[in-house]
């Protein structure tokens, strides 16, 4: 712990305050995004010198790649806020080809004495930028002497840290602070302020006999509750194995579990009030109920997202989701302005951030909809290679490869999916591509059990029941499948073949053929 004095970095009728991330004009707080904050700040507080492109990419963009054109947006709200301009540089000088440096004279006060732990030299910065969820990961608690347990104990955590740090979501803290805390008995809450983190994750490694248990806990640091707990247990001789599996399995479990803790925050707060972050989570929640009006209102809510935060790269990728949304569902009369909208708004997120997964998943499913499959299968194969477990991605991917004919990789990649986010919304869709994974290879009979499970899956959209009415004929239980079809036409009556194809691009035709038949014996 150490003291130190609140300091204020005063300049024309302006005050920067550091601490409380504001900046005043005449003793009037301006608003500012917090990005635009990150950026002033850091010019001011490294005024002494010029502070290059490549400076602001890794301090305020925490390394992403950016286009010239978001920085200097950045650049411009910053004068906008001061009263300043291109033209006039009175507190940012531009210096072409170089970078920026702030040019007004400071005058560095103090306000008080707070008391604080020691940061590194940037912590400032990043409490001014923490909009996204932020983890710690500390070293796992050994339960007994056995090499095996000790060493597991540091390597999957030290895994984790590594995987989660590929989710450009979430700001992870590095091994070399969070292992330097103690593991036995940590107090989450102290953790999360020294380390500046809204979530740890801590774990044991126990050994009884022959079995191995890890035990894992995720805990929201700004109130010391359990988001979520789980036990993973298998043979001591299997412990390497053991290590990949538990690391994916948790990873999985986080990608599900803080967005859904964030949506849970979010609502206790004023609608109009909520930052881009929690806007964003929002839209999550209905996002994935498939439906016009929720739909509706996660358009809005990604919407607002990418209006406060203009740099957001997953709001935008959100609002790609509900564009394709509206066109796979047929929930609109303009099919062709809602792909062009979906493509563009997925291409806005590559933009800001092309090593996002969820970005480059958007941006090959932008593809299904022209019936562009291989182009689709690009980029969603980027999506896992940026990201391994990245469960919806796989699932998007196996989706893919299914209706290209290669009903064996299909199936490899969706049973992935499907052991990595046994929870996920999305879980029927993968159902529902196992099922056609057993069309494309003509073994009709597990195809309709498959159907069948997706089907009566929470949130299964009218789509998959037409694939359960499909398998069901296929498999010659024409009983089922005319009830299937009794469901589609109740639920949409509107839906026909053609419909069920345009979303479902089928490339070979033996399998496209058989498909279409069975839809056309039930009257679609």
């Amino acid at each position: 712990m150490s003291y130190h004095r609140t300091v204020i970095h005063r300049f024309g009728s302006f005050e920067l305050d550091i601490a409380r991330a504001e900046l005043r004009a005449a003793g009037r707080p301006c608003p500012l995004e917090p990005q635009v904050f990150a950026l002033l700040a850091y010019l001011v507080e490294h005024r002494e010198r010029l502070v290059s492109r490549d400076e602001i990419l890794e301090k305020v963009w925490d390394g992403r790649i950016v286009s010239d054109s978001a920085i200097a947006s950045r650049v411009k709200s910053v004068r906008k806020a001061l009263g300043d301009d291109g033209e006039a540089q009175r507190f940012i000088k531009t210096i072409h080809g170089r970078g920026f440096r702030f040019v007004a004279e400071v005058q560095a006060g103090s306000e008080g004495i707070a008391a604080a732990p020691s940061r590194p030299a940037g912590s400032l910065l990043l409490a001014a930028t923490s909009a996204r969820p932020s983890i710690a990961v500390l070293r796992f608690s050994p339960v007994g002497e056995a090499a095996s347990i000790v060493t597991i104990a540091d390597a999957l955590p030290h895994d984790l840290i590594t995987e989660l740090s590929r989710l450009r979501w979430l700001f992870v803290t590095a091994r070399g602070s969070s292992f330097r805390l103690p593991a036995v008995d940590a107090d989450c809450a102290e953790v999360g302020r020294l380390l500046d983190v809204r979530y740890v994750l801590t774990g044991t490694v126990e050994a009884s006999g022959r079995r191995l248990a890890v035990t894992v806990t995720l805990t929201d640091a700004r109130d010391g509750r359990v988001v979520w707990a789980e036990r993973y247990a298998g043979p001591v001789d299997e412990v390497h194995a053991m290590r990949a599996e538990i690391g994916s399995k948790i990873l999985a479990a986080l990608e599900i579990q803080i967005p859904m803790h964030e949506a849970a925050q979010a609502r206790l707060s004023v609608t109009d009030d909520l930052d881009a972050w929690s806007a964003y989570h929002l839209g999550l929640q209905h996002m994935y109920r498939f439906n016009r009006a929720d739909n509706a209102l996660a358009a809005v809510l990604f919407g607002r997202a990418a209006t406060r935060d203009p740099g957001f790269a997953r709001a935008h990728a959100g609002l790609s989701f509900v564009h394709f949304q509206n066109a796979f569902m047929r929930q609109t009369e303009d099919f062709a302005g809602e792909v062009s909208r979906a493509r563009a708004a997925a291409q806005r997120g590559l933009d800001l951030d092309p090593l996002d997964p969820f970005v480059n998943f958007t941006m090959g499913r932008s593809f299904w909809l022209e019936g562009d499959l291989e182009s689709g299968l690009a980029w969603l194969e980027r999506a896992t290679v940026l990201s391994p477990n990245y469960a919806q991605g796989i699932y998007a991917r196996a989706w893919t490869e299914t209706l290209s004919g290669r009903g064996r990789e299909g199936r490899e990649h969706v049973d992935l999916a499907m052991r990595l986010s046994p929870l996920d919304p999305m879980h029927y869709a993968m159902s529902g591509t196992r099922a056609l994974a057993h069309i494309a290879e003509g073994e009709d009979s597990d195809a309709a059990v498959w159907a069948e499970r997706a089907a009566r899956s929470p949130g299964a959209h009218v789509l998959i029941a037409m694939i359960a009415a499909a398998a069901q004929t296929l498999a010659g239980d024409t009983a089922r499948a005319s009830a299937w079809a009794a469901n589609v036409r109740q639920r949409d009556p509107r839906l026909g073949r053609e419909d069920f194809l345009g979303a479902f691009p089928m490339k070979p035709d033996p399998m496209r053929a058989r498909v279409s038949a069975a839809l056309q014996s039930l009257g679609f």
